[in-house]
């Protein structure tokens, strides 16, 4: 009986204990389960540019204000483009539609006349990694306004596997530099951000494409080799259609070079090349030539900022053949990892690459989206990362500053939580576990968002173009990019 009683008197005593040592510590203990420091990028892809700027930005103060942007409360007021002005827009909820009227007027050609085509890059981080997002997207715009084609693929790709608006393979002896990892690369980066080499002489590097299964894309239209300058005349693409077997000879004469693979749309191929060394390859299009096209430039780890090594020379070599309406920036992912939340150093830099951005594509509107909602675990809880909100606010003052379209896709999700919501609410699910990356589900949601914004846009525009005062003229809409435009604070 006496144990019984000591038994009893020392597990109460353990328990006060317990208890005592649970309110000392939860007092000290930091609210955030995981440190806010800079993580180790041992395990992580990321942008060599990006790890620089984050140096850079750690020898300032990084102790601004969370959040603090002297835009806040302030109204835009556009000037008039062809015409047309939209209404002034309170910044906190800036879309800046005004900046897509060239985009919009292609657009509506296309849907009226039927007149031209449209072309759309698309540039992205692990967001869109097997083509996720970009797909949807795509296939609303086809659906609507027309269009067949997967648009440019690369050489070889990281999410080649998990993609399935096209079937994707290649040899493992491809020699591969990218704009992620490499400052000076041997040859200037090709559109998609990589330069590839078929530098092995023993054995030919090849590779291989199949249409997939979507409506729009269930065929290789007009497939192109994009390939670049070199002193190399030998070179030779060998390509099996079927049972066929044709042999073309590379001619690298110029800064960019093309080659048609068939004139017309074809299932499957394989193209091997065969002493090719040296010659820059880019990678292969596929579009018919009508309608919207749009093409998928996604990179795990991608920043943005090195979009800034872009060749003009290349770049506008591209813009020749390919006349890009529209650039769509998605990134932010991969910013939110290095704990400050001042982004002064991001908006400033990625004002200047939309700027050279107008240098490589003389005549594109941009249009930036924001970061998602990323949830983290705080007090055992999951909820949107104390980083979310200050990035998005720089990624919308970089859009104004450089006259670029502002998609909030954070607040599209929902705001505050919605991360959390997606993941373990949905039925269903929208996102992944990790409170990061969105499934295949959620992709499509997103691709719905942010093509129902674009269609609000154009929708005002055309509402608007019926009652503008002046005509304007193909030259006007050709040399948007020369117009001096300007959202004022006021």
């Amino acid at each position: 009986m006496g144990n019984k009683i000591s038994y009893f008197f020392q597990t109460v005593a353990v328990i006060f204990i317990s208890a005592v040592c649970f309110l000392f510590f939860k007092e000290v203990l930091p609210k955030r389960i995981f440190s806010e420091a800079k993580p180790s990028a041992k395990n992580v892809v990321v942008d060599s540019i990006l790890l620089e700027a984050v140096a850079l930005d750690e020898k300032s103060d990084s102790k601004a204000e969370k959040g603090v942007d002297t835009f806040r409360r302030k109204k835009i007021v556009f000037e008039q483009i062809d015409g047309i002005t939209f209404p002034p827009e309170e910044y906190e909820q800036y879309k800046g539609f005004q900046f897509l009227i060239p985009f919009f007027e292609k657009l509506y050609l296309l849907e009226t006349e039927q007149k031209g085509d449209i072309r759309i890059a698309y540039f992205g981080d692990s967001m869109t990694d097997g083509d996720l997002i970009v797909q949807d997207f795509r296939n609303s715009l086809q659906s609507q306004y027309g269009g067949k084609g997967v648009g440019f693929v690369s050489i070889t790709s990281e999410s080649a596997g998990s993609r399935s608006s096209i079937s994707h393979q290649y040899s493992g002896n491809w020699k591969t530099q990218s704009y992620l990892n490499v400052k000076r690369p041997l040859k200037p980066f090709g559109v998609n951000g990589h330069v590839f080499f078929a530098n092995d002489t023993i054995s030919n590097p090849w590779v291989q494409y199949k249409a997939g299964h979507g409506v729009h894309t269930s065929l290789l239209n007009n497939p192109t080799l994009f390939y670049g300058n070199s002193d190399n005349q030998e070179g030779e693409l060998i390509v099996k259609i079927g049972k066929d077997t044709i042999t073309k000879k590379l001619s690298p004469d110029k800064l960019l070079n093309t080659l048609a693979i068939s004139n017309s749309a074809v299932k499957s191929f394989k193209a091997s090349f065969n002493v090719a060394d040296s010659i820059p390859i880019y990678g292969f299009n596929f579009d018919d030539g009508k309608g919207v096209h749009v093409d998928n430039f996604s990179n795990r780890g991608n920043s943005g900022l090195p979009i800034s090594t872009f060749n003009v020379k290349l770049m506008n070599q591209f813009q020749e053949r390919f006349d890009y309406d529209l650039i769509i920036l998605h990134y932010g992912t991969n910013v939110l990892n290095y704990g400050s939340y001042n982004y002064d150093w991001y908006e400033k830099s990625m004002t200047r690459v939309v700027n050279h951005l107008k240098q490589c594509f003389p005549g594109v509107t941009v249009l930036v989206i924001s970061t998602a909602d990323k949830a983290t675990k705080y007090d055992l809880e999951m909820k949107t990362d104390s980083a979310v909100v200050p990035l998005t606010l720089a990624q919308r003052k970089y859009a104004v500053q450089s006259k670029a379209g502002y998609f909030n896709l954070f607040e599209a999700m929902g705001g505050d939580g919605s991360m959390t919501k997606w993941v373990e609410e949905e039925v269903p699910a929208l996102a992944a576990k990790d409170y990061t990356h969105f499934n295949y589900k959620g992709a499509q949601k997103v691709a719905g968002l942010l093509y129902q914004q674009i269609q609000t846009g154009y929708a005002q525009y055309k509402e608007m173009r019926k009652n503008r005062k002046i005509t304007p003229n193909k030259a006007a809409v050709d040399s948007v990019s020369s117009k001096t435009t300007t959202a004022n604070a006021q």
